[in-house]
């Protein structure tokens, strides 16, 4: 029976095999839940532009599973990188990955967890409307934003990346939060609507280009110059600062946050004026 046949946890390793890109939007705890070994195994995937199945791509063990765990049989953290659409569209379970992940992870992803022990590449989160992104190494560019052509990025949902960013890292961002550890690059939060970027490290050059409401934190207070698109309205302290930095401290507890940034004062900038002009960029003044 089902029931009998049942595992806590449905394990894939990639086979070894060329550099040639993976396309795998069907490694997705939604299809899996439902599904026999067998049947996991006969789920589509492209090597290249070549319809295959993932039992041709990975070794696939247990069944009837929403947790998925991913490794790579020849021990090479890089090599799921070429793998993409990693858990795209998930409402459910996770997905733990261990080492790079490849192009679109948790794209449009609307519920459940991703967590990755190693690096994304580019569009990791793009249109994500739910659930948890996690990412222990560094993220390419456009983290969390829209593809060419839409107008609303990530809709909901949180990510966290304890390194580095990539530039344009919540480009028309409409809600949810996205947390770097580390630097982010430039244009970050460009063409924002609404939703909150805080960043631990360095906060690139163009941070906020056009953006019309939603809210950019340099938690350490170090940014690159600011647009003249923005001006300078006060310097106070924030009284949601303290909440969300509690918070981000209960669900990670590995981000530098000291009492001095929970209750201490930030320089906050209005812009972009040449749009809305609601949105805003606070830098933590340093005592």
């Amino acid at each position: 029976m089902r029931d009998e046949a049942a595992s806590d946890v449905v394990t894939l390793r990639l086979r070894a095999g060329s550099s040639i890109p993976v396309e795998a939007d069907t490694i997705c705890p939604d299809l899996f839940i439902g599904r026999s070994e067998a049947e996991i195994a006969a789920l589509p995937a492209f090597y290249g532009r070549r319809q295959v199945t993932l039992g041709d791509l990975f070794e696939v063990d247990g069944a009837y599973s929403d947790h998925i765990v991913m490794w790579d049989a020849t021990d090479d953290p890089g090599g799921l990188r070429r793998v993409k659409r990693i858990g795209q569209r998930m409402s459910r379970g996770r997905i733990v990955v261990h080492g790079d992940a490849g192009m679109h992870l948790g794209a449009e992803m609307r519920g459940g967890e991703i967590v990755v022990h190693g690096s994304t590449s580019t569009w990791a989160g793009a249109h994500m409307a739910g659930g948890i992104l996690r990412v222990d190494g560094n993220a390419g560019p456009m983290l969390g934003a829209a593809y060419p052509g839409e107008i609303r990025g990530m809709r909901g949902g949180v990510i966290f990346v304890r390194g580095s960013v990539g530039p344009r890292a919540g480009e028309r961002m409409r809600r949810g939060m996205i947390v770097v550890g580390g630097d982010a690059g430039e244009f970050s939060g460009a063409r924002m609507i609404a939703g909150s970027l805080f960043v631990f490290g360095t906060l690139g050059a163009r941070a906020g280009a056009g953006m019309k409401r939603g809210t950019i934190v340099a938690v350490n207070g170090r940014a690159e110059a600011l647009l003249p698109t923005f001006r300078y309205a006060c310097t106070s302290q924030v009284t949601f600062m303290r909440v969300y930095l509690r918070r981000l401290w209960e669900h990670d507890c590995q981000l530098p946050i000291t009492d001095a940034h929970v209750s201490g004062a930030y320089h906050r900038y209005t812009g972009d004026i040449t749009t809305l002009g609601k949105g805003e960029i606070l830098i933590y003044a340093e005592h």
